[in-house]
């Protein structure tokens, strides 16, 4: 989620990093939580409310008279359209609430995923070890620019990603993804001091 869904790389940042103390331990565990979209997407949620607005408006009586045919055909049509006006825009809304959470303590990790602040998965992971994670460079294929390697085409060249992973039993579980290996870097050191 980190190519969209941005996590805190320092206790700087502590807005969006909880650290809670453990009564039985003098140890803290920390809670990282993702940052909501950038302020621009805000302004398409609004242009995008405006058209299925204007769309809601200008097939009302189209729906309407759908409805009255009587039709099963025509019905389902007009429910599916009457529905996917309705729906979509709380689909794009909860764009705007989804919230990812990674609680670390020693060597228990927990990956949360929230919408509308209410918790809808979580998942919980044993690492091997305290510093059990790991950072890779993710490309699935790379594009024609690449193979030309052309001096114009450098801009469009598919560099891939880069993906934090936690060692649990051997097997490798993606934890976060980000175009910048720099933060991951931060976040995994921030994950492993405690």
């Amino acid at each position: 989620m980190g190519l969209m869904y941005v996590f805190p790389v320092s206790l700087e940042e502590n807005e969006r990093i909880e650290l809670i103390q453990v009564a039985t331990e003098k140890k803290e565990y920390i809670i990282l939580k993702t940052y909501g979209l950038p302020m621009i997407f805000w302004g398409y949620l609004a242009s995008s409310f405006i058209v299925l607005a204007s769309m809601w408006v200008a097939s009302r009586s189209v729906i309407d008279k759908l409805l009255s045919y009587g039709d099963t055909g025509l019905a389902a049509l007009a429910y599916l359209v009457y529905f996917s006006l309705i729906i979509t825009p709380i689909i794009l809304l909860g764009f705007f609430f989804y919230e990812k959470q990674i609680h670390k303590h020693k060597n228990k990790l927990i990956i949360v995923h929230k919408l509308f602040f209410l918790k809808i998965f979580s998942k919980k992971i044993n690492l091997d070890s305290n510093e059990s994670l790991e950072i890779i460079h993710f490309m699935d294929s790379p594009n024609m620019a690449k193979i030309y390697n052309k001096s114009e085409l450098k801009l469009f060249e598919n560099r891939g990603y880069f993906e934090l992973k936690a060692i649990s039993n051997s097997k490798s579980i993606t934890i976060d993804r980000h175009s910048r290996k720099a933060d991951l870097i931060k976040i995994k050191s921030l994950l492993e001091s405690y």
